[in-house]
């Protein structure tokens, strides 16, 4: 086996999981504090942050779709241990990565106003909202240019090498997070503007930090970036091909959860406060599962590009029984510990008691999420990404059809409306199972 190629042992995948993890985990503190000081702020800045994190979560999934396409094919030349196309992809993957993100700042300028408007009733949310993604949006270009070094690292079994990233990023945001919302060290206070501007910087921050520690681990000689200074149209559009079902994949799922906050908006300060900490919540408890997905992407590309088709379903069952097992112990502190958990972010009894029956339904679903999104993974790393777009946008669908019948028509309790995440993931399980069954992704080539 080359170098650059894995084995599915259990130390392996917790060893390439592991550091995926905390580089998970990290910002997801990072979202932790910010949801605790615009809760201090008031019920409608943390409202408004539910809204406005969904919609730019959607931008970041975009430039996600982006660098898992290539991914999949960094990781399928590692599996071949061809290194110089592994490097090749990289140089044109940043290039790539830096006109999509100009294209998509553009259209996001242009979109926000219309969007916010047509969904939004309270005129006081519009203003926030808007003003909020004007300036945040301006950090994603090196929020892309990020993903698509984590991509890489993780392509080359490196995964510890995310948490500097992470770390840097993190710490950046949570200290300017303070000074420019509440005005400390001498610094304005900007409330809810002084949360955009520390998350732009927080992006710069990480970004140069993945970037220093690629040329100081000299990876720079191995994978010769620099003989590819040209745009190379022909391998964009064969990485195009790969990761736009990916792409729009995640704007159908997470679009989904934009629309099911806009539906939530209507239904009152009280459940878009409980939602934003909820959906907070399930982004930590998730922290481990979405870890093991990546880790399966990368495996089942990584094994097929060793010729080893046979392991594939080995590799996804392995690491989804790692998945749920991780999941389980996880739900039952959170069930027990619910009320202690929802008392972090805020102090109004009445939100925290109003939230449980909702955290329950969460933690529950949680479950299923754990081997829907590992198993849904294994398909992704067998590159048959248009299978990927097929499924998200059915499961998408049951989705919004639950979502505006329970909270748009029914206005229904929190709790009920939450369902909607057992919809989405069980869905999402069985399209997933029996699409592995037919053995159709054999032979895909990228």
């Amino acid at each position: 086996m080359n170098n650059l190629g894995v084995t599915a042992t259990n130390k392996q995948i917790i060893k390439l999981a592991a550091p995926i993890s905390l580089a998970i985990l990290i910002p997801q503190l990072n979202y932790f504090t910010n949801t605790i000081f615009l809760g201090m702020l008031g019920e409608k800045e943390l409202g408004v942050n539910g809204i406005t994190g969904v919609f730019f979560l959607i931008l970041s999934m975009i430039g996600y779709g982006l660098s898992s396409g290539i991914q999949i094919q960094m990781a399928r030349r590692a599996g071949e241990g061809d290194e110089k196309g592994l490097a090749q992809l990289l140089a044109n993957g940043v290039m790539l990565s830096v006109l999509f993100s100009l294209g998509l700042m553009l259209v996001t300028l242009w979109l926000v106003p219309l969007l916010f408007g047509f969904s939004l009733q309270d005129e006081g949310n519009f203003e926030l909202s808007v003003k909020f993604i004007y300036t945040r949006v301006w950090g994603l270009p090196f929020l892309m240019l990020t993903q698509l070094l984590y991509s890489f690292f993780i392509s080359i079994n490196r995964s510890r090498m995310l948490i500097y990233g992470s770390l840097a990023a993190t710490l950046v945001n949570i200290l300017l997070d303070y000074l420019l919302i509440f005005g400390k060290g001498g610094m304005p206070a900007m409330g809810f503007d002084g949360a955009a501007i520390a998350s732009v910087l927080a992006e710069v921050s990480g970004c140069l930090v993945m970037l220093a520690v690629f040329f100081a681990q000299r990876l720079h000689y191995k994978y010769p970036l620099f003989q590819f200074r040209h745009f190379d149209i022909d391998l964009s559009q064969r990485s195009l091909k790969v990761a736009a079902p990916l792409i729009v994949q995640f704007m159908f799922s997470i679009g989904g959860w934009l629309v099911f906050f806009f539906f939530i908006e209507h239904l009152g300060a009280q459940s878009l406060a409980a939602s934003q900490v909820l959906r907070n919540i399930f982004g930590i408890v998730s922290v481990g599962t979405w870890a093991l997905a990546t880790t399966c992407n990368t495996m089942v590309s990584n094994v097929i590009g060793q010729g080893r088709q046979a392991d594939v379903i080995k590799v996804i069952t392995k690491i989804a029984k790692l998945s749920f097992v991780y999941a389980a112990l996880v739900c039952v502190l959170m069930l027990i510990f619910a009320q202690e958990f929802l008392s972090v972010y805020t102090n109004d009894q009445s939100l925290i008691l109003f939230s449980i029956p909702s955290l329950r339904v969460i933690i529950i679903a949680t479950l299923v999420m754990s081997l829907s999104t590992v198993i849904f993974n294994g398909v992704v790393g067998t590159g048959n990404t248009l299978v990927n777009l097929t499924m998200e946008v059915t499961c998408v669908s049951l989705y919004l059809v639950y979502c505006y019948y329970v909270i748009n028509i029914k206005q229904s309790e929190l709790y009920l409306c939450w369902g909607s995440e057992f919809v989405y993931w069980t869905t999402l399980l069985v399209g997933s199972v029996l699409y592995l069954k037919t053995g159709k992704w054999k032979g895909k080539k990228i």
